[in-house]
């Protein structure tokens, strides 16, 4: 009976000891570590405007609409896009018609929304949601093509807005890893504070 007792004694003190770890001083010390080191990436990478009233994150995309807004790429994140509680692709396929009739749909309203031609090319990123559905990047190149739309709506040159475009663009992360982007969110509230 003595060995059993001493058994159970070592588990239920190991599973003390391993709780307070792991659910305890881990999570505390990566927590120091991050308000520490990255602090604005640890706390959501929140953007707050010049008003002091909380605009966004810059890591999550918004829907904006409208001429005098760049617009995000469409998003599938619940019923209206961009709901954060419901982040994800719209698991549709490579055969699916209702994808295609969606991107059919898409491609035609970006181009009569950016005054192109019938068979003008239209970027990827502009007709088709993220995995995420959250996404608030989009190519440089579909920037420069809403470009035009946007500076017409607000009265201001093609290259104040491509000036714009140019500060709200990062680079491959780590220089290396993936394409440049554009923020979307910063773009549209650089344009807010012209």
């Amino acid at each position: 009976m003595k060995p059993l007792i001493l058994h159970l004694r070592g588990a239920v003190v190991s599973t003390l000891i391993l709780t307070l770890m792991c659910c305890g001083l881990y999570p505390l010390v990566v927590w120091g570590i991050g308000q520490e080191v990255f602090p604005h990436q640890a706390n959501g990478s929140l953007i707050i405007g010049r008003d002091g009233i909380l605009r966004g994150s810059a890591l999550l995309g918004q829907n904006f609409s409208g001429p005098l807004y760049f617009h995000s790429r469409p998003s599938a994140a619940g019923a209206s896009g961009y709901d954060a509680g419901a982040s994800g692709g719209s698991n549709l396929g490579p055969t699916s018609r209702k994808l295609a009739d969606q991107i059919r749909e898409r491609t035609a309203a970006y181009r009569a929304e950016n005054g192109l031609a019938a068979e003008a090319p239209v970027p990827a990123d502009a007709v088709t949601a993220s995995g995420s559905g959250l996404d608030p990047h989009i190519s440089p190149r579909n920037a420069e093509i809403q470009a035009d739309r946007v500076a017409k709506a607000r009265n201001l040159t093609g290259d104040q807005v491509r000036e714009l475009i140019r500060a709200a663009t990062e680079g491959p992360g780590l220089g290396i890893l993936g394409e440049p982007r554009v923020n979307v969110v910063w773009l549209n509230l650089a344009l807010d504070a012209e």
